[in-house]
């Protein structure tokens, strides 16, 4: 078991720039892949970026490509997001999920441990 919380959300113009962190605790962090999702009220959860258990490996998806970087800390049991250039169409919950001993995956039914999210608006 591990748990997971979120923090670093908040309001931001677009243009600018918010660092989300997911901090773990439990087993070993690095024992899982762990990956960032965002999902609106009433729509389907979307994939952001994932992260191998060492880091040594990353995914995004295209609309967060070139402007979000997902990073990880295994001293400090946590994941962060970074994200620039921020627009409107990126105001959403976002949540970090953990994959116990798994590849890198785009999809949600892949990670057994969910974070409550921190939200991110984005104002024009």
């Amino acid at each position: 078991q591990v748990q997971l919380v979120e923090s670093g959300g908040g309001l931001v113009q677009a243009g600018g720039s918010l660092r989300l962190s997911c901090a773990a605790s439990g087993r070993t962090f690095s024992d899982y892949t762990m990956g960032w999702f965002r999902q609106a009220p009433g729509k389907e959860r979307e994939f952001v970026a994932a992260i191998s258990w060492c880091g040594g490996s990353t995914y995004y998806a295209a609309s967060v490509k070139g402007r979000f970087t997902i990073s990880r800390d295994n001293a400090k049991n946590t994941v962060y997001l970074q994200m620039n250039n921020l627009k409107p169409v990126d105001t959403d919950v976002y949540s970090c999920a953990a994959r116990n001993r798994g590849d890198i995956s785009a999809s949600p039914i892949m990670y057994n441990y969910w974070g409550q999210g921190t939200q991110v608006t984005v104002s024009s």
